[in-house]
């Protein structure tokens, strides 16, 4: 059927007649009722005329869609292991997909290229106009200086006639003084002249009587006086006046000589007051301690034996002589007689007098004499007991009453001698006997010229807080996706170049268990970065964080992330933090807060302005020149590399091929990397960079050092192992009877040996600090043995 009318068409279609009518004639169809018929031209038509409106292409009678989507299921079944009598179980797993296919329409494609035209000729536009722009530019830089020129030799020829002015002023007053000195020379010739005329006048006038002289003469003297001329009354009032000045300051250092003297007079004086008071009271008690030992010896004399009973035995003629030996002024030791007295005559008798005088001229020390004992790291017991001028039983015997079973040669830590001495009333003073580390140290000082350097900036805060996205905002990288469990398990070093310079930045794991390695962050930092969710507020990692930073005295910065999420309250988080002792800028304290969000970026920009502004104001400054110093950041084995570790340059440059330490590990450095795993030649201040090339892995914190030579280094690293050892063996046997007097109480408890094996120190570490917390009343956990690597034979 060709024709139809309006009416049947709109119930096929699906519409009302009359909306069908009027699309109809906004096509160019004239109909005016449903009765109307319509042909199939007229249907092609008016389908041309809708897809035109609805933007459906109209190279075709029938529309083809645009997007296609295909969906795809298929189902298989996965047999499970069970028991044995029952058979395994079956598990249906059906699997979907779905893929969607978009065509583009050739209008869609015409206008596509049309706009790329069009921006590649607005891009040509403004290429021109840039370049017109550059010209203008450079035509008014040369117009400036040509006019700045121009200024210049202005200001000179100003400057010329300016220092001719000054120099024909300065002309004029010289020939102005010149012609007054010229006058005034004048003016004293003809003064000297009319005195040579006077003077010749008087020896030729007749001499009168004495006295008409005499009047005559005191009025010539007069007239002479007033003769004198101008210059000669300021000459001498010149004279007189610097006669003054120099009176003056003559008695003004004379006073203040006398001053000087009189304080120094009063201090002598106080010194000499204080010097007789000490040796009055040292006089006082030396009396008082004499007097009391002259009571005390005078206490016992009564008690010791004399010759008086003896006497009665004896004849009457010996009398006399025993009598004189009872007299109690001669002191003659016991068991022996006076016969020997006798033998050197009668004239001894006055001996005792002087005796007497010296009997009480010595006397025991009443008070202890305290020793200032050096302590090392590691002291045997015969030693300790040599310093504190004390035998060797007596030390052993204050062990015992600290409860440690020890001998003469057995070797003791620092703490437990420190112990001992104090316990003996003598005063310890801990000693660092390291006279090969301070010579490495004086051979590595810093050299050069100080420079200024990179900040280094640690990401803190609690687990899951977003650090590392924040920090991967920041290098546009994607690293917690890589990270085990989606937490960082590691310190990540980087170095980002930004618009505003370069900075190190260290991400610590937020999780409890690697408290140590947030230490070691904190330690070799600058500023810190403390990120806080503003949806989740303070947490008990984010406070440690706090207190890690300000025992590291480093500069904080909190960055609250997540300000993007709808539950985020910034203000509750500065409360929270507030009650930390860390008060925000904006309400009188000194710590810039930072809202950021780390998905789509927002306030990132700010947060570096503020860590850039803070290096500024800390005006951090490393020397270039030198050998390197630095810290230990991570180690690690590395399968076919060895030994890998992870080292923050602090000063100093380090080289490809410099023969470094660290801790008790040595090594030539054979291969430098950064933290993209690119090979490096040196590494500067403030740069992160991976080592190879050590003996051994070397413990996370351990600072490294550039040696002059390998023999050094290895006299070095095998002087600290050794005095590890010895202080780990003083540690274990001074432990040993606490523990036995633990298990005693304990009773039956049994004991899990347990040894860890990680594949870096900061993770063998928390592990270890884990299976420890996890021991119980009757099982106890004990890490015999941590390590980095593979378990090998060794283990």
């Amino acid at each position: 059927m060709s024709d139809m009318i309006v009416k049947d068409l709109a119930d096929t279609v699906g519409v009302t007649a009359d909306r069908l009518v009027e699309q109809l004639n906004e096509a160019g169809i004239k109909v005016s009722k449903p009765e109307d018929q319509i042909t199939e031209e007229q249907k092609q038509t008016l389908l041309s005329f809708l897809q035109d409106r609805h933007g459906k292409s109209t190279d075709s009678t029938i529309a083809s869609p645009k997007k296609i989507t295909l969906k795809r299921k298929s189902v298989s079944e996965i047999k499970l292991a069970g028991a044995a009598k029952r058979g395994g179980k079956s598990v249906s797993v059906e699997v979907r997909k779905k893929r969607t296919y978009i065509k583009r329409s050739p209008a869609e494609e015409a206008e596509a290229a049309a706009e790329l035209l069009q921006q590649e000729e607005a891009a040509a536009k403004a290429a021109e106009a840039e370049k017109l722009e550059q010209a203008r530019l450079l035509q008014e830089e040369a117009d400036r200086k040509q006019q700045e020129e121009a200024k210049k030799e202005q200001a000179e020829a100003e400057e010329a006639k300016r220092e001719a002015a000054v120099i024909a002023t300065a002309v004029e007053a010289e020939q102005l003084a010149a012609e007054e000195a010229r006058l005034a020379a004048e003016e004293e010739q003809k003064a000297l002249a009319e005195e040579a005329k006077q003077e010749k006048a008087n020896k030729t006038a007749k001499k009168e009587d004495t006295k008409k002289e005499t009047k005559k003469e005191s009025k010539e003297v007069k007239p002479a006086e007033k003769q004198l001329t101008a210059s000669q009354i300021a000459h001498k009032k010149l004279e007189e006046a610097d006669a003054r000045r120099r009176a003056a300051n003559l008695a003004r250092v004379e006073a203040e000589k006398a001053l000087i003297a009189r304080r120094k007079a009063r201090l002598e004086e106080a010194e000499l007051e204080k010097e007789r008071a000490k040796a009055k009271a040292l006089a006082d008690e030396q009396a008082k301690e004499k007097k009391a030992a002259r009571k005390a010896k005078e206490a016992e004399k009564p008690a010791s034996p004399t010759a008086a009973p003896s006497t009665t035995d004896k004849p009457a003629r010996r009398g006399r002589r025993d009598d004189r030996f009872e007299r109690k002024e001669l002191h003659v030791t016991a068991g022996k007689s006076g016969r020997r007295k006798k033998k050197k005559g009668g004239r001894r008798e006055t001996t005792p007098q002087i005796e007497t005088s010296t009997e009480h001229g010595f006397s025991l020390p009443t008070a202890p004499v305290v020793h200032e004992v050096d302590v090392p790291e590691t002291i045997s017991v015969s030693e300790l007991a040599l310093r504190m001028s004390v035998k060797a039983a007596e030390v052993i015997k204050a062990l015992m009453g600290l409860g440690t079973m020890a001998t003469i040669n057995q070797v003791l830590d620092q703490d437990t001698a420190t112990i001992v001495i104090e316990e003996m009333g003598h005063v310890a003073k801990p000693v660092q006997d390291d006279e090969i580390e301070m010579a490495l140290a004086v051979a590595s000082e810093d050299v050069g010229e100080l420079t200024s350097r990179a900040p280094v900036v640690t990401v803190m805060g609690h687990v899951d807080h977003g650090k590392t996205s924040l920090l991967d905002y920041i290098r546009r990288t994607k690293v917690t996706s890589g990270e085990a469990g989606g937490i960082t398990q590691h310190i990540g070093a980087y170095r980002v170049k930004t618009s505003r310079g370069e900075i190190a930045f260290l991400d610590t794991p937020g999780h409890a268990a690697f408290t140590e390695m947030r230490l070691r962050g904190a330690k070799v930092t600058d500023i810190v970065i403390l990120v806080v969710a503003a949806d989740d507020g303070v947490m008990p990692q984010t406070i440690e964080a706090v207190q890690h930073a300000k025992a590291a005295k480093a500069t904080l910065i909190v960055a609250v992330n997540k300000i993007d999420k709808d539950d985020a309250n910034p203000e509750r988080v500065k409360q929270e933090l507030a009650n930390h002792d860390v008060i925000p800028d904006d309400w009188g304290g000194d710590v810039q807060f930072i809202s950021v969000s780390a998905l789509t970026g927002q306030g990132v920009d700010e947060l570096l302005d503020a860590i850039t502004l803070q290096a500024e104001m800390m005006e951090l400054s490393a020397p270039t020149e030198g050998p390197a110093k630095g810290a230990v950041i991570e180690a690690r084995l590395d399968k076919g590399r060895g030994t890998v570790v992870t080292v923050l340059v602090q000063s100093g440059t380090l080289r490809k091929g410099d023969i470094v330490v660290v801790g008790q590990e040595y090594g030539r450095v054979r291969a430098l990397f950064n933290e993209q795993g690119e090979p490096m030649k040196e590494a500067g201040p403030s740069t992160p960079v991976e080592v190879l090339g050590l003996s051994g892995t070397p413990k996370s914190g351990d600072d490294l050092q550039v040696a002059p030579d390998e023999r050094k280094a290895r006299e070095i690293a095998t002087y600290r192992l050794t005095k590890a050892r010895d202080l780990k063996m003083a540690k274990q046997q001074a432990a040993k009877l606490d523990e036995m007097f633990s298990k005693m109480e304990s009773g039956d408890v049994k004991t899990l040996n347990v040894m860890v094996k990680a594949d870096v120190h900061g993770s063998a570490e928390a592990v270890s600090q884990g299976l420890v917390k996890l021991s119980t009343d009757k099982i106890k956990v004990r890490v015999i043995a941590s390590g980095v690597g593979g378990i090998n034979e060794t283990d």
